[in-house]
């Protein structure tokens, strides 16, 4: 069931009106009916999988109970690494095997031996990379003696299935939302309606904005020895707009969701896209992975403590480590590679937390090296995008060696429509103005008459229903 479908927008009202007329009763009863609907909602998928995802729970919940009443330390470790090694030996198995398997295999052949693996003919769980570090992070605390357990089973499983971040986050820490689930919630018609609008600009960023942009992009990546340079640049920079407006037009959709049920998310985007160097960039782009790697990976590793080659040595981990998170393939390896490298001079000259403020706040403007900042910035991410997107490492060198060609300076063989061109211009110009709120379309029209407001919103639905384009998956739904 997808965030833009007719099915969804048959779903969320109808769970939203049962939700608050349960209100009324006990707060178990509605954290039961949220539970319930978050498994129907998973089952859309495949119901194969959703044994996975209760036993998942089920581990955590139970290792977390066992670690907390352990009486020495050597229990605890026992249940602690249950959960850890389970866990990850699930995730390992259904994202990673193959990978490892085909990769062995062409290692021995290339020096003269040749194996045939077995290899797995499944898909991949939805979402098993999102619910598998809530419940990562969520034993962590436990061993960590952060947090106690969750003593009630259907609270817990609500925070690892609640269903507006089940398939792609955000990934969500059991301090910032178990409280949230066992405090009785009130109906708060101001935060509902700030929701409704968050998922309103969610949709035109996936629907008109990333949908376009597929369209153009899959066209010159499918074939790029059919176009000259600039083309392929034009290319490279439609993915990196399609891939922001669908992850974070999806995150807008998801925390707008939970508005509705009186619970807040962790944000997962701050218009990464106006960030002034790469250090900026990882913190305002998938906050909450950035953080959960910085929280449970980097930190225990040494952090920025230490010597200078501990600070470059840990930061090349995160970002690989990060890499392979988003899919068992070198592309993505090299993808957190190339990210590290850039975010390295940073790290050396000192300059990584320069930049913690959105840019020019309070200002219409950017100053000229502002702008020249982001500029840069964005071309970067744009080049390490190619990675993300192409099916091998051969073919990124391949289309980043087109691209740097002499027909760079050409004009595109094969244009963008002029539609998309405005539409662009229009999605930059509201985050632009919109960019010190935690979404673009929060505090615009807010102060007009209420009248001219409804214009806006119902313009938006308009462009949304005429102008979307030919429907795509959420990106971040393969990992």
């Amino acid at each position: 069931m997808l965030f833009n479908s007719l099915e969804y927008l048959l779903f969320l009202p109808i769970v939203f009106l049962i939700y608050w007329f349960l209100n009324k009763q006990k707060l178990q009863y509605q954290n039961l009916f949220l539970l319930l609907v978050s498994y129907y909602f998973y089952s859309c998928w495949d119901w194969r999988f959703l044994f996975l995802l209760i036993f998942s729970t089920a581990l955590d919940y139970f290792t977390g109970i066992k670690m907390h009443q352990a009486t020495n330390k050597k229990n605890k470790s026992i249940w602690f690494w249950l959960s850890i090694t389970v866990n990850l030996g699930f995730l390992g198995v259904f994202k990673y095997y193959n990978f490892f398997a085909i990769s062995f295999a062409e290692a021995l052949s290339s020096i003269g031996f040749h194996a045939n693996f077995w290899t797995l003919q499944v898909i991949l769980p939805i979402g098993i990379s999102f619910y598998t570090f809530h419940g990562l992070s969520y034993v962590i605390d436990i061993y960590k003696n952060r947090i106690e357990p969750e003593k009630n089973i259907v609270s817990y499983s609500l925070f690892v299935s609640y269903f507006p971040l089940l398939v792609a986050g955000p990934i969500e820490r059991a301090t910032h939302l178990l409280p949230q689930i066992k405090k009785k919630r009130v109906f708060n018609y101001n935060q509902a309606v700030d929701g409704l609008r968050q998922i309103l600009w969610g949709l035109f960023k996936k629907m008109v904005i990333a949908d376009n942009c597929a369209e153009y992009a899959n066209l010159i990546f499918d074939n790029p020895n059919h176009y000259n340079g600039s083309s392929l640049l034009f290319g490279a920079i439609f993915f990196a707009f399609q891939i922001y407006g669908d992850f974070s037009g999806y995150s807008d959709i998801a925390l707008g969701t939970s508005k509705l049920f009186g619970i807040d998310l962790l944000k997962n985007f701050n218009y990464p896209y106006f960030s002034r160097d790469i250090a900026e960039f990882w913190r305002r782009w998938h906050i909450s992975l950035s953080s959960w790697f910085r929280d449970y990976l980097y930190v225990p590793l040494g952090g920025s403590k230490g010597s200078m080659w501990i600070k470059i040595k840990n930061t090349f981990i995160i970002f690989i480590v990060s890499g392979f998170w988003h899919g068992a393939n070198w592309t993505f390896i090299f993808w957190g590679l190339l990210n590290a490298i850039f975010i390295l001079p940073s790290i050396i000259l000192k300059t990584n937390r320069n930049n913690l403020e959105i840019v020019a706040k309070g200002k219409i403007f950017p100053t000229v090296k502002e702008g020249s900042q982001i500029l840069i910035t964005f071309l970067l991410t744009v080049l390490a995008w190619i990675f993300f997107r192409a099916d091998n490492l051969h073919d990124a060198f391949h289309y980043i060696a087109k691209l740097f060609s002499t027909s760079i300076f050409q004009l595109p063989s094969k244009r963008p429509s002029f539609g998309i061109l405005i539409f662009l211009m229009l999605f930059f110009f509201t985050e632009w103005i919109g960019r010190e709120n935690d979404f673009a379309l929060q505090k615009i029209g807010f102060k007009w008459n209420r009248m001219f407001r409804w214009i806006l919103y119902v313009l938006i639905i308009l462009i949304i229903l005429v102008f979307t384009g030919k429907e795509q998956e959420f990106i971040y739904f393969q990992f």
